[in-house]
């Protein structure tokens, strides 16, 4: 395998890997499950576990500019959380509570559904599925350069349609918190929070469709300014409507919505007046609505299989709600979710280099390099895991201050550190599994791995942890150790057991050739 020609190192939008016969599309491959692990000891079958440094150093220069732009965005709410949450206790856990219910019945379904729409309405006609979660862009790297734009207004309609749904949602959160058995308070301030965040969902849905235009061109480092600058301004106008206008508690919100704006308005700018997309980018077309149809088709069953995990965490937050210091409990429990959210960005940008990786390697044959990739990505992942986790245990007071000076709620989240260690651990491993599972065409599969292990393990043994056994708000969080360790464990097995000469990227077509 050494003598191989390695495949493009990180995602090539020019890729040709020739997977489906003829330009006229003959000869095409019939998809071949994984098959059983064989005794063959050739280079493909073994594990290569030493530092390559130019795989190092192309893994840290794609992901870095990816994990800036995720958490500047994941960022943008949460400044709102801690200025609503230095007003008072019952503040912080409405605005925990708002943000988290809002995360994830709003802005993480917005990534996962608009990921898939654009990867479906693009990729529908090309045959290649899974464009941007490997980052292919075989519509930029095929020269369909007018039908770009068409995409992307596409994935906007659809984007557009789901926000209006989730706005409903958010309408009328107040009474479903309540039916959760929710303090009626704490819903109360909640429901206030997510209205004023109901522009801010229709503007971070349209994000997520720019970015991904963006990023099928290549197109990544302008991203990092177009987040950062954002989130920058955000501090201020937070500050502003907070403190100088009187907006208090709901001006908090109001905040995120107006810096999403902007940072849209920031990218459809750069979008419209560039020459860079003169090609990409042809004004508006009533064409794309014939795209949305198919992309929908698509995306409603795969992002509620893909909402698993988010939504255990979610559950975490309620069942939190249930304790008889509710207000603390849901505060800390929150903080837990959005501390372990930030450090799963630094390994969402290696999950998304492995999944371009892998399928690259795969798409050229060169298994070996694809399993040299996944051992450097994991690596990469636990060592800023680790380094992640020295800054939390040794300032996690002056972080959790930074949302509350309420002395109970830093000793609890101080007492709850050491579990959080452990899951930022397994986060950042099961992060790039799952990422190898999406460059092999495992979705549907890691999907019901997600499943099992958050809501048949997870969730059942953080309710015995908690209620039965009496550890409280440690004992949801042990749940969910639990779900992650057997998540980790699975995909680690078939990563390890599969026979990775079967597979091909044939697999990943399977996917959405029904939407074509």
């Amino acid at each position: 395998m050494g003598e191989e020609a390695a495949a493009p190192l990180l995602g090539d939008v020019h890729l040709n890997l020739n997977l489906h016969g003829d330009a006229d599309g003959n000869d095409r491959k019939e998809v071949e499950l994984p098959a059983a692990p064989t005794n063959r000891t050739d280079d493909s079958r073994r594990w290569m576990l030493g530092w390559d440094w130019a795989e190092v150093a192309g893994q840290l220069t794609f992901a870095a500019p990816m994990v800036a732009t995720s958490m500047a965005y994941y960022a943008i709410p949460l400044v709102s959380v801690m200025y609503a949450g230095r007003l008072g206790d019952i503040q912080l856990a409405a605005a925990t509570l708002g943000n988290s219910w809002g995360t994830v019945t709003g802005i993480a379904l917005m990534v996962i559904i608009t990921s898939i729409i654009y990867s479906s309405i693009m990729m529908g006609p090309t045959g290649l599925s899974g464009a941007l979660e490997t980052l292919c862009g075989q519509g930029y790297g095929a020269k369909a350069y007018r039908m770009m734009g068409v995409y992307l207004q596409a994935s906007m309609v659809t984007s557009a349609l789901f926000s209006v749904l989730v706005s409903l949602l958010w309408l009328y959160s107040e009474p479903v918190l309540v039916f959760l058995r929710q303090d009626p308070e704490v819903s109360r301030l909640a429901a206030v929070f997510l209205r004023y965040m109901i522009p801010a969902q229709f503007a971070y849905g349209f994000i997520q469709c720019t970015l991904r235009f963006l990023q099928t061109q290549s197109v990544v480092m302008p991203l990092v300014a177009f987040s950062l600058l954002p989130l920058a301004i955000h501090v201020g106008i937070t500050h502003a409507f907070v403190n100088y206008l009187g907006l208090g508690f709901a001006g908090a919100a109001m905040a995120t919505s107006v810096s999403l704006w902007l940072s849209f308005l920031m990218l459809a700018a750069y979008v419209r007046f560039s020459d860079m997309f003169k090609d990409t980018w042809g004004g508006f077309t009533t064409e794309a609505l014939r795209h949305v149809l198919p992309g929908m088709k698509l995306a409603i069953p795969s992002a509620v299989m893909v909402c698993f995990e988010y939504w255990s965490i979610e559950i975490l937050v309620l069942l939190a709600g249930l304790m008889p210091e509710s207000q603390l409990s849901t505060s800390v429990i929150a903080m837990c979710a959005n501390t372990e959210a930030i450090s799963y960005m630094i390994t969402y940008g290696f999950a998304a280099v492995i999944s371009t990786r892998v399928s690259n390697e795969l798409g050229a044959r060169n298994i070996a390099n694809a399993k040299k990739a996944l051992t450097v990505s994991l690596a990469l992942s636990l060592m800023l895991a680790v380094a992640f986790l020295l800054l939390l245990g040794l300032g996690h007071e002056v972080w959790v201050r930074l949302f509350s000076n309420s002395e109970a709620v830093v000793s609890a989240f101080a007492s709850m550190t050491p579990l959080l260690i452990g899951s930022v651990v397994l986060d950042s491993t099961q992060g790039v599994l799952s990422g190898v599972a999406r460059g092999c065409g495992w979705q549907h599969l890691a999907a019901w791995t997600n499943l099992v292990a958050f809501y048949i393990i997870g969730l059942p043994l953080a309710v015995l942890f908690a209620f039965t056994l009496g550890f409280q708000t440690k004992g949801l969080w042990m749940g969910q150790i639990c779900g992650l360790f057997c998540q980790n464990c699975v995909l680690l097995f078939i990563t390890l057991r599969t026979d990775w000469e079967k597979l091909d990227l044939t697999m990943i077509n399977k996917e959405n050739d029904f939407v074509c």
